[in-house]
C-alpha cells in the first residue's frame, strides 16, 4: 500500500481547510461532488456547468444594457385627467361631441373606440387610441413613460395594473386574441379608468372590430360636471361614470383623519420581467404547449441564468447559448427595444422559446425531447434538462 493519501483524501482535507476559512471569517467557495470528476464539454465545446446551491428564480434579476430608445426626459406632457368616463350604445354623433364640449365646467372633451376581446380565454374591456392624442388624458406618471406609448404605436397592449393583477397577465408574455392575433403585454399602467381593463392602438382596434367613437372622456372643474345633462345628451343605455366622485370621498375621508397621508406615486412597469421566473414564463407564452421550466432548466444547464455567458470554445453566445448563426434565424426582440441581442436574456430566452417551439416543442411528448437534443445533440443532455425541468416544477407549483 502506498504511503501517499489518495486524491479523494486530498480534496476532502482541502474542504475541511476551506472550512476552517469559512469560521476564520475568510471567503470561500463550495464545490458540489463534481468536483472529483473530470470536466467534460458538450457537442458545443461549453464546458459543463458546475451544480451548486443557487437562489431561487424569482430573486435573480435579469441584466441587460438598459433600453435606449425608451428613456426619460423630453418635454413634459399636461395632463388633463377625465372627469368623466361614459360609455354610449351606439357611436356618439359629431354633433352630440360638440354639445358635451360646451357644457359648463367642461374644459376638454374626446372621444375613442372601446371593444371587447377575448385574450388567452380571458375577457378583457379596451379603450383604442391614438398614443399622440391620448397620452394627457392619463395620470402623469403614465403619460410621462415614454415606453407606454412606444408600446402601443407597435400595436402591443398596455394593461391595467390592476387588470394585470386581476387576470394574472405577465409582463413581456404574449397572448393570443380570440379570432385575431397575438398580443404581448408590453406594459402595466394605473390608467385610472374604471371597468377599462387596457389600451391598444386605434388601428389595431379597427382592425379587431372595435366599436367606433363610443367612449367619451371629459375633462373640466372637478366635481362640477353634470351628470345628468352627460347622460341626456348620449341617450337612453349610456353608462356615465363620474371619476371624481371617489377622488371628492377620498379627500373628504382623508381631511378627517389626524394625520393626513401622502398619496402614492403610481407605478408604471414597462417591457421587462423583473425576475428570471416571470421572463421564463412570459417567454414560453411565445410557444403554446411550452412549459417555462423546460425554458429554466436550459437556462440553467446553458449559463446557470446568465452567469455564465460565454463564449464556449464552439463560439456559443449569451445566457441561452445560441451559435451566432441560429441566432440570425431564430433570434428575437423580446422586450421591444428594436434589437435582436444575443447577449441580453430580455431577447435570449424568448429567442429560445421561438427555436425550440420551431421544433415543434410545443407538442410534448417525444417531440419536446427531440426538440431540445435539436438544442444540443445529445441524449444526456436532453434527460438532464427534462430532470431539472421536474424539479422546477415541483419547487414552484
Amino acid at each position: 500500500m502506498s504511503g501517499l493519501p489518495s486524491f479523494r483524501a486530498v480534496m476532502l482535507m482541502v474542504v475541511a481547510v476551506l472550512a476552517v476559512t469559512a469560521a476564520a471569517g475568510g471567503m470561500i467557495v463550495i464545490l458540489g461532488d463534481d468536483m472529483v470528476n473530470t470536466a467534460q464539454e458538450d457537442v458545443r465545446g461549453r464546458p459543463r456547468v458546475q451544480q451548486s446551491a443557487s437562489p431561487r428564480l424569482d430573486q435573480i434579476v435579469p441584466t441587460a444594457q438598459p433600453v435606449q430608445d425608451f428613456g426619460q426626459g423630453g418635454p413634459g406632457v399636461t395632463v388633463t385627467p377625465p372627469r368623466v368616463l361614459a360609455v354610449a350604445g351606439g357611436t356618439v354623433p359629431e354633433q352630440t361631441r360638440h354639445r358635451l364640449a360646451q357644457l359648463t365646467h367642461v374644459q376638454k372633451a374626446t372621444v375613442v373606440d372601446a371593444g371587447a376581446v377575448k385574450m388567452s380565454g380571458t375577457a378583457l374591456n379596451l379603450l383604442a387610441v391614438d398614443p399622440a392624442e391620448f397620452r394627457s388624458w392619463t395620470p402623469q406618471a403614465v403619460a410621462d413613460e415614454p415606453a407606454v406609448w412606444s408600446a402601443l404605436a407597435r400595436g402591443e397592449l398596455v394593461a391595467d395594473t390592476s387588470a394585470m393583477r386581476r387576470f394574472g397577465l405577465i409582463l413581456g408574455a404574449m397572448y393570443q386574441v380570440d379570432g385575431g392575433p397575438r398580443l404581448r403585454a408590453a406594459a402595466s399602467a394605473p390608467l385610472g379608468l374604471p371597468g377599462v381593463d387596457g389600451m391598444i392602438s386605434a388601428d389595431l382596434g379597427r382592425s379587431l372590430g372595435f366599436a367606433p367613437d363610443v367612449a367619451v372622456l371629459l375633462h373640466g372643474k372637478p366635481g362640477a360636471i353634470s351628470e345628468a345633462k352627460v347622460r341626456r345628451l348620449l341617450g337612453k343605455g349610456a353608462q356615465v361614470v363620474m371619476l371624481d366622485a371617489a377622488e371628492r370621498a377620498a379627500k373628504q375621508r382623508q381631511s378627517q383623519q389626524q394625520s393626513p397621508q401622502r398619496p402614492q406615486q403610481p407605478q408604471v412597469s414597462v417591457g421587462r420581467p423583473s425576475s428570471y421566473l416571470d421572463l421564463y414564463k412570459a417567454a414560453a407564452t411565445r410557444c403554446p404547449g411550452l412549459s417555462w421550466t423546460v425554458l429554466a432548466a436550459i437556462g440553467q444547464v446553458e449559463s446557470s441564468h446568465g452567469r455564465n455567458n460565454g463564449p464556449s470554445s464552439a463560439g456559443a453566445l449569451g445566457p441561452m447559448q445560441f451559435m451566432p448563426a441560429t441566432w440570425k434565424h431564430y433570434g428575437v426582440d423580446g422586450d421591444g427595444d428594436g434589437k435582436k441581442d444575443i447577449w441580453s436574456p430580455y431577447d435570449a430566452v424568448p429567442g429560445a422559446a421561438n427555436y425550440l417551439c420551431a421544433n415543434k416543442a410545443g407538442e410534448g411528448g417525444e417531440r419536446l425531447r427531440k426538440a431540445i437534443w435539436f438544442y444540443n445533440h445529445s441524449w444526456d443532455y436532453v434527460n438532464k434538462v427534462m430532470g431539472i425541468a421536474e424539479a422546477y416544477a415541483r419547487t414552484y407549483a
